[in-house]
């Protein structure tokens, strides 16, 4: 992914590629989404760019820059966490740096990746909203075009919720499941899954 390559990318031994990954990393990081997406829409078909992007394209590539930019540094922060005796003893084994790093540092770095990167796209879904400015049909504007027709507001800011609430808890539910994967081998007793916390619950609740 590309929140990857510019975590290693800034990671890397060569300045110029290193400083490109800092550049689209803070810029990313310190400027509103909004703007960001405005300088896509409005700016980039302007010379010297004349780029044209339709709405769609806009809301896909800001949203998947904005949040490449945060995903790198919680990825350049979890590699960096790796203790450094283990890419000494990868080195030790001859291992190539591609191996070394598929094989052993992305495996423990991604327990400490996945909490801050669910949160990250759990976030990314709810900031979707946003593209209402450029008029595509996401879910809080299409809310606002129907009580637009309907004056039905507060029922429909109801049903707006609630959907957002099924989708966070569907990616939250994932995000145990692939905890627990990545957990394998190295925790004793792993996380309870979200449908067994629900049995354990009900199972209080009877006895209690």
């Amino acid at each position: 992914p590309a929140a990857m390559r510019a975590a290693l990318g800034r990671m890397s031994p060569w300045r110029g590629l290193r400083w490109f990954s800092i550049a689209y990393i803070e810029v990313f990081r310190g400027t509103s989404l909004l703007v960001q997406l405005f300088w896509l829409f409005f700016v980039l078909p302007l010379p010297p760019f004349n780029i044209e992007l339709s709405s769609y394209s806009v809301a896909i590539v800001g949203l998947g820059l904005h949040i490449g930019a945060y995903g790198a540094e919680v990825m350049r922060g979890a590699i960096s966490s790796v203790a450094k005796g283990q890419y000494e003893a990868s080195t030790a084994l001859n291992f190539s740096a591609y191996t070394r790093f598929r094989r052993i540092i992305l495996p423990q770095a991604l327990r400490s990746i996945l909490p801050s990167g669910f949160n990250e796209i759990i976030g990314l879904v709810k900031g979707t909203s946003i593209v209402y400015v450029l008029a595509l049909p996401e879910l809080f504007y299409t809310v606002q075009v129907i009580y637009n027709r309907t004056q039905a507001v507060i029922p429909l800011l109801i049903v707006a919720t609630v959907w957002y609430l099924i989708i966070t808890t569907v990616l939250t539910s994932a995000q145990y499941y692939v905890e627990r994967h990545f957990a394998r081998g190295t925790a004793r007793v792993l996380p309870p899954t979200p449908l067994q916390r629900l049995r354990l619950w009900l199972k209080e609740k009877s006895h209690g």
